[in-house]
């Protein structure tokens, strides 16, 4: 009986740490100093993080095939990190407005990377590893 109860517990310990599948995270910021951030290991997740204001800011990190990142920020000193390992992810970026910056990082196989500045600082940087990834970034900048 003991060794049931012993077997049936490390069995649930198992199920309840497996990464999470499918899970949406959706910030909405307006307003004065903005910060967000997010971090998701799994299968199929999304993040999307909007910014409307002033200081914005907004980092997002995925571990897992299948996941989508979209950042949009409308304001002023922005500035956008997302970070994918895994194959097949999906990370966006829409900076419009002031100082901007931006960093998506993809590690893996088969992942779509996109973003376009408009309007000051502007700054960018793809960087992919792995095969078969897509890139593509428009700038207008002053």
């Amino acid at each position: 009986m003991i060794r049931k109860f012993f077997i049936t517990a490390a069995a649930l310990v198992a199920i309840g740490s497996l990464p999470a599948s499918a899970n949406s995270v959706w910030l909405n910021q307006f307003g004065f100093a903005n910060q967000a951030g997010g971090a998701q290991s799994g299968t199929g997740n999304a993040i999307g993080v909007f910014q409307n204001g002033v200081f914005n800011g907004a980092t997002s990190q995925q571990h897992g095939h299948g996941n989508t990142a979209a950042i949009g920020q409308d304001g002023f000193n922005n500035h956008a990190d997302s970070y994918q390992q895994g194959n097949f992810n999906q990370g966006g970026v829409a900076q419009f407005g002031a100082n901007h910056n931006s960093i998506l990082v993809q590690d893996g196989n088969g992942n779509i990377a996109a973003g376009v500045q408009v309007g000051n600082g502007c700054d960018a940087s793809v960087a992919q590893t792995g095969s078969g990834n897509v890139a593509a970034f428009v700038q207008t900048c002053p």
